[in-house]
């Protein structure tokens, strides 16, 4: 009898919990979900409009004059070529497009009288321009490809006692077989010391220089332990006299990386970047 009684008990238990349950998930259903995680996301600006979009305002000669589009800020000026040229794209009428064409002529004229005066400055200012550095004119500029020719050729042969070569090369390297051509005429023109490195062999070398591929040449100063890559791969001999001759110059301290391009023949003129801004170049009759 007492077990029955338990029985009992326990199921009227039960039967209350679900009730109480029931009854839990009756409010909970008529309370609707809310927040962020149901959805409820507040609603874009755009969505608070009346749903019209605003009409663009196209652009028109009758809002600018003449007068003012020539004097137009450039800034301002680009955006509404533009926007004439986007109108005459939409809508291609022959006023529209006349219109484009208008604002582009004048677009035109600016940039010619921009020309005009710029041309008009370097003829009354000559140390701002070029023209003494580096010749329009072909007879100059075959003088200057000899003067540049003439001051590597000069500083490569003062050197041979400061600084060498260093070639690291592969027997099985095709392209090592081309450059030790290129060398010979090299060493055919100046008396340098090229130590030629097999790297097959000497790998501890190789590794100081961190060669990666061959051929490959390394310019070296005798005084110091400074060295500079000259070149990777296959290299001409005009290119291997050109970046000795900047080389040199880079490890003597007679040029800084700024100056790496300058000749010293150029010193003082339009392509030396530390020389005073707008005066006039110091050049020697003998030059």
């Amino acid at each position: 009898m007492c077990w029955r009684w338990l029985i009992l008990s326990f199921s009227l238990l039960l039967v209350a919990g679900r009730i109480q349950a029931a009854e839990s998930a009756g409010e909970r259903a008529e309370t609707p979900k809310r927040g962020w995680w149901w959805y409820e996301i507040e609603k874009k600006e755009a969505d608070k409009k009346d749903g019209k979009e605003e009409k663009r305002k196209l652009p028109s000669l009758a809002d600018h004059p003449i007068e003012e589009l020539w004097k137009m800020y450039p800034d301002d000026f680009q955006p509404l070529l533009m926007e004439f040229q986007k109108k005459a794209v939409m809508d291609p009428s022959v006023g529209n497009v006349r219109e484009y064409y208008v604002v582009q002529d004048i677009a035109r004229r600016k940039a010619l009288a921009f020309a005009n005066v710029a041309s008009t400055v370097s003829q009354m200012f000559p140390e701002l321009s070029l023209e003494g550095d580096y010749p329009n004119a072909v007879p100059g500029q075959m003088a200057r490809v000899r003067e540049q020719s003439a001051e590597i050729s000069a500083k490569i042969h003062q050197s041979k006692d400061r600084f060498a070569l260093i070639y690291f090369y592969s027997p099985t390297c095709h392209y090592c077989a081309e450059q030790n051509e290129i060398l010979k005429f090299f060493m055919e023109k100046y008396p340098w010391q090229i130590r030629k490195v097999d790297i097959t062999e000497d790998t501890l070398t190789a590794g100081l220089f961190r060669v990666r591929a061959v051929p490959f040449i390394v310019l070296v100063h005798r005084d110091s332990e400074d060295s500079i890559p000259v070149a990777v791969g296959v290299t001409s001999l005009s290119s291997m006299e050109e970046r000795i001759y900047r080389g040199i110059r880079l490890l003597g301290k007679e040029i800084t990386p700024e100056e790496y391009s300058l000749y010293e023949f150029e010193r003082g003129g339009g392509f030396d970047p530390i020389a005073p801004v707008g005066e006039s170049p110091q050049r020697t009759s003998e030059r």
